[in-house]
């Protein structure tokens, strides 16, 4: 399971990377298309495409890292065990928040799916609204893992997977 995990993580970054890239060509490409009198209009649809997926995928990497902004200011004050009480607070109202944005993200996937690209006809809007759905549920994924990291290492939930 563990192999499994490993390398969807590295598809992910591989995607996000990918992704990323085809963005900024697309851009560059559009732009360079349009100074030489012959736009082409598709490439700004699918580069916001793109940038949606990842967007996502490069949060959850982040999250996964501990790279995201924190302010550690009232925490740094706190008491070690309130400080732990803040970090299961803070995943829980994430775990919340991811919730739903998983289940408004299936709403408006749904909603939008008749709409299609204005550059790119007969495209279903849905695959950009879509990724707000697979980023939430892989960020609230590594919230759930976070989570369980923070209870083995607390105790709280068996052997921590460095003492195997």
């Amino acid at each position: 399971m563990r192999a499994l995990y490993a390398f969807a993580l590295k598809v992910e970054a591989v995607l996000a990377g990918t992704f990323l890239l085809l963005m900024v060509a697309l851009i560059f490409t559009g732009g360079v298309a349009r100074m030489l009198h012959h736009p082409l209009n598709w490439t700004i649809d699918l580069s916001t495409c793109f940038f949606a997926w990842a967007c996502f995928l490069c949060a959850d990497i982040a999250w996964r890292r501990g790279a995201l902004m924190t302010i550690d200011i009232v925490p740094s004050l706190a008491s070690p065990g309130v400080r732990r009480a803040l970090v299961y607070a803070n995943h829980l109202i994430i775990g919340v928040f991811l919730a739903y944005v998983i289940y408004a993200g299936a709403w408006l996937s749904w909603v939008s799916r008749a709409r299609s690209f204005q550059g790119i006809p007969g495209v279903s809007y849905s695959w950009v609204t879509m990724s707000i759905v697979v980023g939430g549920a892989l960020l609230l994924l590594t919230t759930v893992l976070k989570v369980r990291t923070a209870l083995r290492e607390d105790g709280l939930l068996g052997a921590s997977p460095t003492s195997r």
